[in-house]
This record gives C-alpha cells, structure tokens and sequence, in this order.
C-alpha cells in the first residue's frame, strides 16, 4: 500500500480492517504518527493516528488535493476466469484506467458471473487495492455486462480500439491517441467470435495488433493499456 484510503467521513479504522494491519504491522505506526492517505476519489493528504487500542485506531485526516485523476481510458474485457480477472482489475487499476466494462463473450464462461468476486462485492476491494498500490485515490468505474452489445453502449471514446491478431493490420504502437479519449476492447482466450468482431467493426472498432504473438487476456490488459497510454502521452 502506498496510500491508505478510507471512505467518505471514514475516521476509524477496526483492528481486523487490512488497513489497520499494515498501519501496526507494516508501517509500524502508533499514536502521533502519521502517513499518506485519502479518500475514494477525492482528495489525498495526510492522516494522523489520534488513539490506537484493541478496538480500532481512531484518525485525524487534512486534505492536501485531489488525487482522483483517472486517464480517459475504458477497457471493454471480456469475462475470463475470475482468478485472472483479479489481476487484470488490480493491474488496470492501477495503471490509472477510467473505465472498465466486462461483458460474456459468445465464446465465454457465463458462470463467470455467479463468482463471488461480483455477487459479494470482492471486485471493490481489489479496485481499491490497485488504487492503493498507485498511491492516488481515483477508483476505476466497473460495469458488468451480460453481453457484449450491452458493453458497447456504455463505452464512449474518440477513438475505439479492437486488439485483434486476426483483423488487424496496423500496430497499436502506431496509433496517434495523442490528447483523444479512448475504448480498447480485449477478448477473452478463446477471442472473440465472428459475430462480435462483425460487431466491432460494425460500430467503427479499428482492429489493431499487439503484436504477432496470441497473448493471454490479462497480459493483453497490461501490455494494451500500458501502450494506449503511451501513445496517448500519458506515460
């Protein structure tokens, strides 16, 4: 953690809370003492441990600016095993994306979405990690879709992406994203079938490559956004 964050009039922080452990832990911080923290997209500043007992450590908390600043980037990924799409979500968080939209595939696992990181909530926590690990306080927005037309009418950019090995003739480290908001879209490992590239190409997706290599999902994430924000002058 490079920031601890707390939610909004958040103050109190319980013993068995993660954040807690690293302060006392990791931090080895006690009373008096303070360290970098803000509040879920909003502002980040510093915080200082007023009492620290049994029950919790009771916060003082002074904003110093906002630190919520997210690149104008949305991921559309296809749903793939939830053990790797807790890495793409901490990873892509991190990174600073806006925005991510993960519908089922033609060719996806539709029990994907009866995970417990969507029915009981655990893909926050993991936003939040990501956003920890950055040490700013902005939360990419998730939306969970069921199919990939409903995905692409939450996905608005300049510019839209379709990473496709197949379909796509130019590199996406040729691409001039230079101050454009951008959609990239990402399938999953078995790709995306003919009907939603169809699709894709349909709604004014270019297809574009990574590279010649077929890449697994969550390192198509990375190494996608990674080269996005790249050419869009961010990084």
């Amino acid at each position: 953690m490079n920031i601890i964050l707390l939610e909004e009039n958040e103050l109190f922080l319980p013993t068995q809370d993660e954040r807690a452990k690293h302060i006392r832990k990791v931090l080895h911080l006690g009373v008096g003492d303070s360290f970098r923290a803000g509040v879920i997209n909003g502002e980040k500043g510093t915080a200082a441990i007023i009492t620290s007992d049994d029950e919790g450590i009771a916060l003082s908390f002074v904003p110093e600016g906002d630190g919520s600043f997210l690149y104008p980037l949305t991921l559309i990924i296809a749903q793939v095993r939830p053990i790797c799409m807790r890495r793409i979500l901490r990873e892509t968080v991190s990174m600073g994306v806006r925005k991510l939209i993960l519908p089922v595939s033609d060719l996806g696992e539709k029990s994907y979405l009866g995970s417990s990181l969507y029915t009981e909530g655990e893909y926050r926590k993991i936003l939040i990690d990501g956003a920890m690990q950055a040490g700013m306080t902005g939360v990419s927005e998730v939306v969970i879709t069921e199919s990939l037309e409903e995905a692409m009418n939450n996905a608005e950019g300049d510019v839209k992406i379709l990473l496709d090995n197949r379909e796509g003739a130019l590199s996406l480290s040729s691409a001039d994203l230079a101050g454009k908001s951008v959609v990239l879209a990402i399938g999953p490992e078995r790709g995306w079938s003919k009907r939603e590239a169809g699709l894709f190409m349909k709604c004014g997706y270019s297809p574009m490559l990574l590279g010649s290599r077929i890449l697994r999902t969550e390192t198509a994430a990375v190494g996608g956004t990674l080269l996005a924000l790249s050419r869009m002058g961010y990084v």
